[in-house]
């Protein structure tokens, strides 16, 4: 049956903007104002260096947090979202920009927008939820050594190798750097990072990535020191055109695409769902979030990003918690902050042009080390031996290959450690039949199925009832299986057969309504003796059974 136009409709306004997303507006624009450009202040630094870093430029992290940031805040699912260029992405785009050229990256935008949207409109937004912590922290993990290797050129006032592994770049970087210039930017990342710790510890009201970007440029033009800068940025937003698109080069970059997509939806979502539990100044949450508009938004906004030259863009955890520390209660103090680094681009680029990479560097260095929080780890080391294997083989594999490879890989690995301890948890019980005792009890076997019976359960369970013996009639109860699967139907339909030819009657007792089409359809009441050997209550199957041992005792006199 078509839906009709009403609920078409009303399936389409749940991606669209309403009044309700600026519900109190009226009381809280002050404190919107206020966050939106704390934001702004904070965001300014970080999309230079995440644009630098991806091998785009500084110009296209700038374009990608003014663009993006706007259209995700108007368009998003969440009413305290910030978004712009992040870490994660950059390791992604990193490779695939050494790879194809600059020129790949608004393509690549486009594409990957598209297919965020597509996992919006179809409904996936909750799909997050299933990632396990430990696979979820094990690549945060990996990103943060990933951009803090990121960050050696620039701080040893060298270039990095384009298309090598990130730790083999680091290193060769490292030892191509000259003596006189590697003690200056070193220099200038020590200060950095000395006085953001310092800002962040005593003055936690103002900016301190700005603040020491500020005095490293200013220090760097005082003694006019001869290290890499920023270079010329635009004084306006480009105009938006549609990127050339080159059939071979499309084809090149699907799976970029698809890794870049999985990517902003995953962050995005990560970002809004922590967003929506923390608390703001006055100590209230910041409210629900929509998973799904927060795809389709975050979609828009990498597409739009690419429309102006940018690259993809996702939700920022780092940013988002200021906005939110700072007041933030709608969607404005998002907006703010994009207007904000607007309007940096058309008063101060020139200012901005002259800041020095290794300042940029040592603001991601920092933020690297941040990104990893020592109590998140220790407790996952100390939880279970394989969330702990899945934690350290997911940051393994992220610094060694790449971040989708990682989550792929750390997800496998996490499915695995759990059907095992699912399959632990399914068993072979056998019970003593219910009530007084009868002549030839002995030769009845009441067989009880717990937990479920799955592929990974299915081989042992049929092992372990195999082994019965001097048994005339079992009873299988299977109303305690939680979960059967079809190899586990299959394993019943090889358990009765099994039992069948050793002349053991199996009679079933309490096959669950939700499993009774697939038991009837894999075979399982088709392999019984006889289609009356299913009983719903234990009572009827025991003297059933006890029916059968008579018979089976009168027949032998």
């Amino acid at each position: 049956m078509k839906p009709d136009a009403g609920t078409a409709r009303r399936h389409t306004s749940r991606f669209l903007p309403s009044k309700l997303d600026y519900a109190g507006l009226g009381t809280s624009w002050r404190t919107d104002l206020l966050a939106g450009i704390t934001v702004g202040i904070v965001a300014l630094p970080l999309a230079l260096a995440f644009g630098v870093s991806s091998g785009v430029g500084a110009e296209a992290g700038l374009i990608t947090a003014i663009v993006a940031g706007l259209v995700a805040a108007v368009m998003g699912g969440s009413p305290v979202q910030v978004s712009g260029p992040t870490g994660a992405m950059v390791v992604v785009l990193a490779p695939v920009v050494a790879l194809h050229g600059p020129g790949s990256v608004a393509p690549l935008s486009l594409m990957a927008g598209l297919l965020v949207c597509v996992l919006g409109f179809s409904g996936l937004g909750r799909a997050v939820a299933f990632i396990p912590w430990p696979v979820v922290e094990g690549f945060t993990l990996g990103i943060a050594a990933i951009i803090f290797l990121q960050q050696v050129p620039p701080a040893t006032g060298t270039s990095a190798a384009p298309g090598h592994n990130t730790l083999i770049a680091a290193v060769e970087a490292a030892s191509a750097a000259t003596v006189s210039t590697a003690l200056l930017t070193l220099a200038v990342v020590a200060g950095v990072a000395v006085v953001m710790v310092l800002v962040q510890k005593l003055l936690r009201a103002l900016p301190a990535s700005l603040i020491a970007v500020l005095l490293a440029t200013a220090a760097a033009e005082l003694f006019r020191l001869e290290i890499p800068r920023i270079g010329p940025l635009p004084h306006a937003l480009p105009a938006p055109a549609v990127p050339a698109f080159d059939l071979d080069l499309l084809g090149s970059l699907a799976m970029p695409a698809v890794a870049i997509a999985c990517l902003a939806a995953i962050e995005s979502l990560l970002s809004a769902r922590v967003a929506a539990g923390m608390t703001g100044p006055d100590g209230r949450p910041s409210g629900p979030y929509s998973p799904d508009r927060e795809l389709t938004g975050q979609g828009l906004a990498s597409i739009a990003a690419g429309l102006f030259g940018g690259m993809p863009a996702t939700g920022a955890i780092a940013r988002t918690a200021v906005n939110v520390r700072s007041g933030a209660k709608t969607r404005l103090a998002a907006a703010v902050h994009a207007v904000v680094l607007l309007a940096i681009v058309y008063l101060a680029s020139g200012m901005v042009s002259r800041i020095p990479l290794a300042a940029l560097g040592g603001v991601l260095m920092v933020t690297a080390v941040r990104m990893v929080s020592r109590r998140t780890v220790a407790a996952i080391l100390r939880s279970t031996r394989s969330d702990a294997a899945v934690f350290i083989l997911t940051a393994i594999i992220t610094v060694a290959f790449d971040l989708i490879v990682a989550i792929q890989i750390g997800l496998a690995a996490a499915a695995l450690f759990a059907l095992r301890t699912f399959a632990s948890l399914s068993s072979v019980q056998r019970e003593e039949i219910p009530g007084p005792r009868a002549e030839g009890d002995e030769h009845i076997a009441v067989l009880r199925l717990d937990g479920a019976m799955f592929f990974g359960a299915a081989e042992r369970i049929l092992q372990e009832i195999s082994q019965v013996k001097d048994v005339q009639v079992a009873i299988i109860r299977l109303s305690q299986l939680r979960m059967l699967d079809a190899t586990g139907a299959h394993a019943l339909v090889e358990v009765v057969s099994a039992l069948e030819l050793r002349g053991i009657t199996v009679l079933l007792k309490g096959v669950r309504p939700d499993h009774l089409q697939l038991v009837t359809n894999v075979g399982v009441i088709r392999s019984l003796r006889h289609h009356k050997h299913l009983f719903e209550h234990l009572g009827d199957a025991v003297e059933h059974a006890r029916s059968h041992v008579r018979r089976n005792a009168a027949y032998r006199l």
